[in-house]
């Protein structure tokens, strides 16, 4: 997500977690190779990295996100001001009643429109999933860029698990613990994002809370060596806050929330 320009989120998405919490390893076989993109359901290749399960299994999923740091439950909407440099924007996420089948898995639509200036820049499909253990997996997205006229100029950024050799990866644990460390998504060469969980215990101001026990994390990904992310989530909300704490700032605060 690192290539999407429309926000911090698109650089360092949702994150954590580790092998005590994991699902343990399955097969090492890899999702077999079919035309044009087609998927056939099977063992899932693991973009999460060490400590994490190199396979896993449909079957290791449930139907709900429902971790208590990032629940995506239908209905609910997120919306977002913030800036890049001096260009202020506000970011709109929708959670969707719809579901996307991604190597035998349904994950959860979740539907982003940033906008700058009043116009829509970039539209963008997030797929998510939970595992069992409510570790939560980033399987891919469908970004379009804008131009004024609303006209697609650009889908850089959008990768599938299973596809081109994409694979997913963890948004966020449902075990967080200080120095996690997993990667959030696998396309080499234009998604690999990382995470890793500072403090559990993070003082964080918003419009509508202000908790001192916020979920802190540090994200980055390889292709941008010069820019570092913090992002906050707060229990039963999600993300209240991200900045640039290295490389050209950016920002997002949340504003308000309509849980669905």
């Amino acid at each position: 997500m690192n290539s999407k320009n429309h926000s911090i989120r698109s650089r360092a998405m949702l994150a954590l977690g580790v092998a005590s919490a994991l699902i343990g390893g399955g097969s090492a076989a890899a999702v077999g190779t079919t035309p044009a993109g087609a998927q056939t359901p099977g063992p899932i290749k693991s973009g999460a990295g060490p400590g994490w399960p190199a396979t896993l299994s449909p079957s290791d999923f449930v139907r709900r996100v429902d971790n208590p740091w990032f629940t995506l439950k239908p209905g609910s909407k997120y919306r977002y001001k913030g800036a890049k440099g001096h260009t202020k924007m506000i970011d709109v996420m929708k959670v969707t009643h719809r579901t996307k089948r991604i190597l035998g898995v349904k994950a959860t639509v979740v539907h982003d429109v940033v906008r700058v200036h009043g116009r829509r820049e970039e539209v963008t499909n997030d797929f998510y999933a939970q595992d069992r253990h409510r570790n939560v997996w980033y399987f891919g997205e469908a970004t379009k860029e804008l131009d004024r006229h609303g006209n697609t100029i650009s889908t850089e950024g959008s990768f599938k698990a299973g596809v081109h050799g994409a694979r997913a990866g963890v948004l966020i644990s449902g075990h967080p613990k200080v120095g996690q460390v997993a990667r959030q998504e696998f396309l080499k060469g234009q998604a690999e994002d990382h995470f890793k969980v500072l403090d559990l215990n993070a003082r964080v101001s918003v419009p509508f809370v202000s908790p001192h026990h916020a979920l802190r994390t540090k994200e980055w990904t390889p292709l941008e060596p010069g820019v570092i992310d913090n992002k906050y989530y707060v229990r039963g909300i999600g993300t209240v806050r991200e900045i640039t704490v290295k490389g050209p700032l950016e920002r997002l605060r949340l504003v308000s929330f309509h849980k669905g």
